[in-house]
Parts: structure tokens; C-alpha cells; sequence
């Protein structure tokens, strides 16, 4: 069984938002001094699909209260999964639809803040303690 504790799994949860945000950012910087505003303001568009989307989930998943019941933690979760995919496809069709972007920039910076969060839980997975059916750890 892996366990990790609730202010621990918010902390990396906020961290990952932050390093998506960064990314994005940065991202942005090297669009803009590479191909131009246009390039810059699709990558801050692809970036910011995510990072709001991610940002959602952590405050729906992380609303609970550090003591609450299993059942209310999975159930806040499952709801801010739900609500990140609503988001990112509401946002991607609003932007889609309403803005010209480059598509490179725009996905490239998208899919770059989405493996943020790979990297964020390898990175953090000293964190999981794992434990033995009995609670022990092994």
C-alpha cells in the first residue's frame, strides 16, 4: 500500500501548478524571441489551458479537510478530475474558436506543462511511503 500525507500530496499538488506556470512562462519568452509575439501569446494560450485546468483539480481535490473521511477525499477527487477535463476542453474549444494561434506553440506548450506533472511525481516519490497490508513499512 502506498500512503502519502495530506498537507505533503497539497504541497506537491501547488508545486506542480507552479512549475507548469514557470514553464509556461518560459516557454513564452523563448516563442517570443524565436518566432515573435504570435508564437509567444499561442504558447502563453497552450500553457494556461493547463495550468488553470491543473489549478481547478487542486482546489476541488484539495478543498477537504486534512481529517475527512476516505470516501469524501476520493469522492473530491474524482470530481476535480471531472472538472479539469471540462475545463480544458471548454478552454481549448473557446480558444480554438475565438483566437488565431500558432498550433506548434499553442500544443507544444500544452503538452510541455502536462509532463511538468511526470516529472513533479517522480521527482517527489520519496514522498509515498509505501506500507505492508498489516501498516509496517517493509
Amino acid at each position: 500500500m502506498v500512503t502519502v500525507d495530506f498537507p505533503t500530496a497539497r504541497r506537491i499538488a501547488v508545486r506542480i501548478v507552479l512549475g507548469q506556470l514557470a514553464l509556461t512562462l518560459c516557454l513564452a519568452l523563448i516563442c517570443y524571441a524565436l518566432a515573435g509575439a504570435f508564437a509567444a501569446r499561442s504558447a502563453l494560450l497552450g500553457g494556461g489551458i493547463n495550468v488553470v485546468a491543473s489549478l481547478a483539480m487542486v482546489l476541488l481535490a484539495f478543498g477537504n479537510r486534512p481529517g475527512a473521511d476516505a470516501q469524501a477525499v476520493a469522492r473530491a477527487f474524482y470530481v476535480g478530475e471531472g472538472v479539469k477535463i471540462a475545463v480544458m476542453i471548454a478552454a481549448f474549444v473557446l480558444v480554438l474558436n475565438t483566437v488565431k494561434v500558432s498550433m506548434a506553440a499553442l500544443f507544444g506548450a500544452y503538452i510541455a506543462t502536462f509532463l511538468v506533472y511526470w516529472v513533479a511525481l517522480a521527482r517527489s516519490s520519496s514522498a509515498f511511503v509505501v506500507t505492508q497490508a498489516d501498516g509496517r513499512n517493509p
